[in-house]
Order: structure tokens, then C-alpha cells, then sequence
């Protein structure tokens, strides 16, 4: 009985801040721009890097949990520090060519303590060495 209650109280509170977080409350990312094409870059030149920069459009802070590039040859850095309302913020991404030639087209998804999950995509041609 102890179980059942329990597990009652905890579907409320979860539906609770669902409900809170539906009603746009919370914090919310909203990017400048969510693509970057780097164009046309040379592998004997090295890693290329575009900063993301967003505004935390919410009305709460805004805690970016993780980002998670689609491979390894892509790097993405965050602040680790909350972002206040109305502040803007920076994801750095940096995407290594070395040894991939040819086209590329990279996601990078954030995940925050906000309720949508926004993906970064990076593309560009790798002239080769």
C-alpha cells in the first residue's frame, strides 16, 4: 500500500512540473542561428570552430546539461554556469578535418533542464592534403 502511494505521489509531482513547464514557463533556449556551413576548408589547415550564441528566452535559469556531437572529429565546449533570463550564452563547436575528406554534415544536441531539446548542425568540403 506504502508502494502504491508513493508511486501516486510521484506521477503528481511529475505531471505537476510538466504542467508548469508547458504553460512556458521555465527557461528556454532561442539560438541567433542553429546551422554554421564553414564552406569549403583545406585538411592541412586544422580544426575550424563556430560559436552558437543563444539568448535564455525563459523566465527561469537556464542549466545546459549536456551537448553531444554526432562523432568525434567535433568538439563541442559550454559554460557550465547558469544563464540567467534574458542573458545570452555561447556554444563553442570545433570540428577537427584530419583525415575526412570531402562533405560533411555534423548534429550537435543539447539537452537543459528547459523542455526542448535543440540540435546545432555544422557542414562543410574537405579539400584534401
Amino acid at each position: 500500500m506504502k508502494r502504491i502511494i508513493f508511486a501516486l505521489i510521484a506521477v503528481c509531482v511529475a505531471s505537476v512540473g510538466f504542467i508548469i513547464n508547458a504553460d512556458g514557463n521555465g527557461p528556454e533556449m532561442t539560438f541567433e542561428t542553429k546551422t554554421h556551413d564553414f564552406g569549403t576548408i583545406k585538411e592541412v589547415d586544422g580544426p575550424v570552430t563556430h560559436t552558437f550564441e543563444f539568448t535564455n528566452t525563459g523566465n527561469e535559469p537556464l542549466v545546459i546539461i549536456n551537448v553531444n556531437a554526432s562523432c568525434g572529429c567535433t568538439r563541442p565546449e559550454y559554460s557550465k554556469e547558469p544563464i540567467r533570463p534574458g542573458k545570452k550564452g555561447k556554444i563553442k563547436v570545433t570540428y577537427n578535418p584530419a583525415g575526412r575528406p570531402g562533405e560533411f554534415d555534423k548534429e550537435v544536441k543539447i539537452r537543459t533542464n528547459g523542455n526542448k531539446r535543440p540540435i546545432l548542425r555544422i557542414s562543410g568540403v574537405v579539400i584534401p592534403k
